[in-house]
């Protein structure tokens, strides 16, 4: 593994878990995940299946000190690595067929959504609440948390691809 390329995931992970952090919660304590778009970001600057593995635990680890949702610790710890590696399959099947000014704000309102479906399920399934309320939180929860991840994605996605071309010492995929 590339050094370099485990401290700017990293970087994006902390910058990830800061937002997570100081976002204010929606509905019951649950809030836009913004430490899942720094790990979509760093998905796609970096598609290896190493760095996936890396990042998809690191992320789960630290949303899941940071949530304030009932539940979202062992919710966090299951979603996060199942997310990062679907992310990186569907990101796999489109990175040749489609521009990435198409694919990135696709793959990311998709990722969002698989990983707030995920989450919702473990998190209601742990508290007990499966009876009606995951189509109610999918749909003020996760659907506005997908439409903020995304349009988040489309300003710094090229912003952070332009620094990397710029920098040199990284390479981004």
């Amino acid at each position: 593994m590339n050094t370099r390329v485990l401290v700017l995931l990293s970087m994006l992970l902390g910058i990830g878990a800061v937002l997570h952090f100081i976002i204010p919660p929606f509905f019951y304590g649950m809030k836009p995940d913004m430490l899942l778009s720094m790990m979509f970001l760093g998905i796609m600057l970096f598609p290896k299946a190493k760095y996936v593995a890396v990042l998809s635990l690191g992320a789960g680890f630290i949303s899941a000190l940071t949530t304030q949702t009932p539940g979202g610790q062992i919710a966090n710890m299951i979603d996060k690595p199942i997310t990062g590696i679907l992310f990186f399959g569907l990101l796999l099947l489109v990175k040749d067929h489609m521009n990435s000014k198409i694919n990135v704000p696709v793959l990311t309102a998709a990722g969002t959504m698989i990983s707030g479906s995920i989450f919702l399920t473990v998190a209601l399934y742990i508290i007990g609440l499966m009876d009606g309320a995951f189509t109610l939180l999918f749909a003020t929860i996760v659907l506005p948390a997908a439409c903020l991840n995304t349009a988040f994605m489309v300003v710094v996605y090229p912003i952070v691809q332009s620094v990397l071309k710029r920098s040199q010492p990284l390479k981004a995929a």
